[in-house]
């Protein structure tokens, strides 16, 4: 890849940009790895744009009422979460063109080794890659279009999204390199928090994913109060109880995954958390796990509810939101297609 070279990023204005899959239901690891963190950066006074990214969703096959369904869902999700529509950009990616007509720029930019390089395409793909869309190995490509098209300065992520941000910044950097321009910043990573990769109820050796199988490897956004708890309480653990120090859970990733969980939502440290509850066993643990999870996830859940009893108003909130992202992008992308060459009416 493309070896780094110094951009004037202080010519650039602070802005974050992220977005969420709309290809299943949201869960815990999206709320703690993602909405929690996207509302407190809506509160720290920089620009933020949050998008539903459903060109990235087909790259599977989607029904197209249940991808409806649930970019809705997710939306809701955002504004049940703290996301205030007129204070952050909120909107569904295929609203914006500039999204897919920068995407096959990108593509012309990046390089077939880079793409094979991804380890999140092998594991989609596995053994069945000459099967998978051309849009799946192309993906990371159109999420640097997604983050570039408004010159984001800032993306959060979680830990599995980093080498992705990571080619976003080579294509970039080659981009800048190849025109001889400082036009694209080159974006920073934003991973802080406890739970920035919330791992299964199951397996702790593996991501929470709404994907999985098993319902109860998971909790939704969607689930009661009383699902809440009982998947707290069925979730996988081990004999031992809870040790003095952090470097006490190393090798017990169920045990290290539900601490992470409780300092994520209670706001603590892993390290208060297991201060707090050293020595004790995971059945006194898991049901302060539960009661707490309760108190956090229950109003966002009952929010959401409400929200999607409205479907309109979830479209003219996204609507709004993606004219708003229009603004921004149009004249970006046209100040990219002047340095690449290409002819345009005025």
């Amino acid at each position: 890849m493309t070896e780094p070279v110094q951009t004037p990023q202080s010519s650039f204005k602070p802005r974050i940009f992220s977005g969420i899959q709309p290809s299943g239901g949201l869960t815990l690891g999206n709320y703690l790895g993602a909405l929690k963190r996207f509302v407190e950066k809506q509160d720290e006074g920089i620009e933020t744009i949050y998008c539903l990214v459903d060109l990235h969703a087909i790259t599977v096959w989607q029904d197209p009422e249940r991808l409806r369904q649930q970019t809705r869902e997710g939306a809701a999700a955002f504004i049940a979460a703290g996301i205030d529509p007129k204070r952050s950009i909120l909107f569904n990616q295929s609203q914006v063109t500039a999204h897919a007509e920068l995407g096959w720029i990108f593509n012309c930019i990046a390089r077939m080794g880079w793409m094979s390089r991804m380890t999140q395409f092998k594991d989609k793909a596995g053994k069945n890659s000459e099967n998978v869309s051309l849009g799946l190995f192309a993906y990371p490509s159109l999420m640097a279009a997604d983050i570039l098209a408004y010159h984001a300065t800032m993306v959060p992520v979680g830990d599995d999204q980093k080498q992705h941000l990571e080619l976003c910044r080579d294509i970039a950097i080659k981009f800048n390199n190849d025109y001889k321009v400082d036009f694209f910043p080159v974006v920073e990573p934003l991973i802080e928090g406890a739970a920035t990769r919330v791992m299964s109820l199951r397996d702790g050796t593996k991501k929470m994913s709404k994907s999985d199988p098993s319902d109860q490897s998971r909790i939704n956004l969607t689930d009661d109060a009383d699902m809440i708890a009982q998947k707290i309480r069925k979730a996988k653990t081990d004999p031992e109880p809870l040790p003095e120090t952090l470097e006490g859970l190393k090798d017990r990733p169920e045990a290290k995954n539900l601490v992470n969980i409780y300092a994520a939502l209670a706001g603590m440290t892993p390290e208060a958390v297991v201060a707090e509850y050293a020595g004790a066993q995971f059945g006194t643990f898991k049901p302060k796990l539960a009661e707490l999870s309760v108190a956090k996830l229950s109003p966002i859940t009952t929010e959401m509810n409400r929200l999607m009893k409205d479907p309109a108003e979830i479209d003219r909130i996204l609507g709004q939101g993606a004219e708003r992202a229009d603004a921004i992008a149009q004249p970006i992308l046209a100040q990219v297609k002047d340095i690449v060459g290409m002819i345009r009416s005025r």
